[in-house]
Parts: C-alpha cells; structure tokens; sequence
C-alpha cells in the first residue's frame, strides 16, 4: 500500500502539474472516442498499450473481456456499453485479450473453478469460444490456448452486437468493432481481419 501512496505523492507532485491545462479542461466533461474493452489482468494498461491521453479512453475491464449476451437484466458491463455508446457516443469499440490469459486457460483445460462459484458462472459467457475452440485440434496446448484467445474475442464481438444501443449505432452513425489481441512478452497487436475472419498483425495492417 506504501508504494501507491507514494505513486500518488509523485503524481501530485511530478505528472499533475505536467498536464494541469488538460486536467483542468476534464474537469467538468469528458469526450472519449473508444470504449476500450479488455481484461483486468495486472499486465495490461490500455492507455499504455494504446498512448491515449486522460479522457480518450472509456474503458471496461473484467476476467476474459467478455461481454455477456444482453438479457433482461442487463449488469455493470451491459450498462457501461451502453452508456459509452448513448451517452458517449464512442466511435468505436476495441475488444483486446492478451496471451497468457488466465481466464482462457481456465476454460481450454477444463480447469475446475468451481471452489470460485462467481468466476465459474461468470466465464459461461465464453462457453461459445469453447465451443468453437473445443471442435479444433491443435499441435499444443499453448496453440490451443492461443486459439482460444482469439475464439474468445470474435465471440464477446458478437455479443455486443446483441446490445441494443450497439445494433442501433452500427446502422445510424456507422460504429465501428475491433477485435485484438496482445502479446505481453513481444508488444505485438493481432487484429481481426473482417473480411477473412483471421488474426493479422497490427503492423502489417497498417503498413
């Protein structure tokens, strides 16, 4: 706990005064462009991965990056989609998962959890990742976790699309969905290719 006070003294004292004009101007209204949406892994940062500035971001985080299908009692991350999409008016959404992740894993090796009742039903959102995941077979473990990461994110995409506040800006204002997917150990960015469904590097896109 010392250490974040002490991260909160230096910010206070070294990064504030750096950024008073911009904080000065968030301080009564934000206008965010992306809805971020990732995982809550320790070991990624979205304004770091992405060197966006306080106020660009309005970001969701939680174990596997999932967005749950939307239902008759819409929860935190339901709301929190819709209020960037309504209220915000984000023009676009990013799903990111990451290699390595915990939750990912937990699902491609049948990992019993249920001593976590809450994390269990909660990673039943992605039972259509592990579904698709599950009909492959694959070289690894690591190939299979890896391809689950993916599997993961295109699903959590489709059930965004399932959000009413989603569907309607997709067809009035042009909103636009991106899938990605991060390495930790390299820094390199996947995205998802729409048009032939497949995971290319970020790089080489926009080359």
């Amino acid at each position: 706990m010392q250490d974040l006070i002490d991260g909160i003294l230096k910010f206070q004292r070294d990064a504030f005064p750096e950024k008073a004009e911009l904080f000065q101007s968030l301080a009564t209204s934000q206008n965010p462009h992306t809805l971020f949406i990732t995982c809550s892994d320790s070991r990624v940062e979205p304004a770091l991965l992405t060197q966006r500035q306080p106020g660009e971001l309005f970001v969701i985080r939680n174990i596997g990056n999932i967005v749950p299908l939307y239902g008759p009692e819409p929860g935190g991350v339901s709301a929190s989609v819709e209020f960037a999409v309504m209220e915000m008016k984000v023009s676009d959404i990013v799903v990111c998962g990451h290699s390595n992740c915990g939750a990912m894993s937990a699902i491609a090796t049948c990992k019993c959890v249920d001593h976590m009742p809450a994390v269990a039903s909660w990673l039943r959102h992605a039972e259509s990742a592990r579904a698709v995941n599950a009909a492959r077979s694959y070289a690894s473990e690591e190939a299979k976790l890896n391809a689950l990461v993916r599997d993961n994110v295109v699903a959590q995409l489709a059930n965004l699309r399932t959000h009413p506040s989603v569907a309607q800006a997709l067809v009035q204002r042009g909103l636009r969905l991106h899938g990605w997917v991060y390495d930790i150990a390299s820094g390199s960015m996947d995205v998802l290719d729409e048009k032939s469904g497949e995971f290319v590097a970020l790089s080489a896109q926009a080359a």
